[in-house]
């Protein structure tokens, strides 16, 4: 645990730089931009979509049968905001994970590990496979959950479970791109899931929170290159010290 809470400070610590004000601005407001747009143009085939799942999952008569009927239409409003909210974080999660990485490694790595070996053995369409696998799989776990999300503290936990997921997923290769070797970069992954995860969780936390989501993408970004960076120079003294 003390290596999550190195990650968490070190990514505070390398949040206020001028260098990234700007990776923390343009992918929220991207992100807001994008589905602002779209639902602009697209509004009535989103609702018809959103009315239909509700009927898919038995919610639509449901919905239909609350009375005072305002209470079901601002039920409808918290789902929409609950779509709404999660699209966003992850279309600014997904463009910091691709266009800002790159920076932020550099950025972390010259202040934090000047001396860390850069092997490049991550690429750019490992990255882009990973980083597709990762949001197939959350937008899956998302829609399948979604009616687990109405079920009290079981659905207070399954949102922050998902977003932990994509986190660790999204950006745990891109953290260890530039400096592993491809074994580096799996051994890394494979021993650490723990901490990944818990991390990813941690960080999901701060993604549903008001204000503070939108530093979240690149302090999720910048936590995960700390504990990942830790992690490789960590496995490289070990495998340089001597046998006893």
């Amino acid at each position: 645990m003390i290596s999550i809470f190195e990650a968490l400070s070190g990514a505070f610590r390398s949040l206020f730089s001028l260098r990234m004000l700007w990776l923390m601005v343009w992918p929220v407001l991207s992100a807001m931009a994008i589905w602002a747009i779209l639902a602009f143009f697209f509004w009535t085939p989103l609702q018809n979509a959103w009315q239909w799942l509700f009927n898919y999952f038995g919610l639509g008569e449901w919905f239909t049968g609350i009375e005072p009927a305002w209470i079901g239409a601002a039920l409808q409003v918290i789902l929409h905001l609950m779509l709404y909210v999660p699209l966003v974080m992850l279309t600014a999660l997904v463009l910091t994970a691709i266009f800002g990485m790159d920076a932020m490694v550099n950025i972390v790595s010259e202040r934090f590990y000047p001396d860390l070996l850069k092997k490049h053995g991550g690429s750019i369409l490992g990255s882009s496979a990973n980083a597709f696998t990762a949001v197939v799989v959350y937008i899956g776990l998302w829609i399948v959950t979604l009616p687990l999300w109405l079920l009290g503290p079981i659905g207070a936990v399954i949102p922050f479970v998902t977003a932990g997921y994509l986190n660790q997923r999204l950006f745990r290769y891109d953290a260890l791109a530039i400096h592993a070797d491809p074994e580096e970069l799996k051994s890394v992954v494979e021993k650490n899931k723990g901490d990944l995860w818990v991390l990813g969780i941690l960080l999901g936390l701060i993604q549903f929170m008001p204000l503070l989501n939108f530093f979240a993408p690149v302090f999720t970004g910048l936590a995960f290159i700390h504990l990942c960076l830790g992690k490789l120079a960590q496995k490289r003294t070990s495998a340089q010290a001597p046998a006893a």
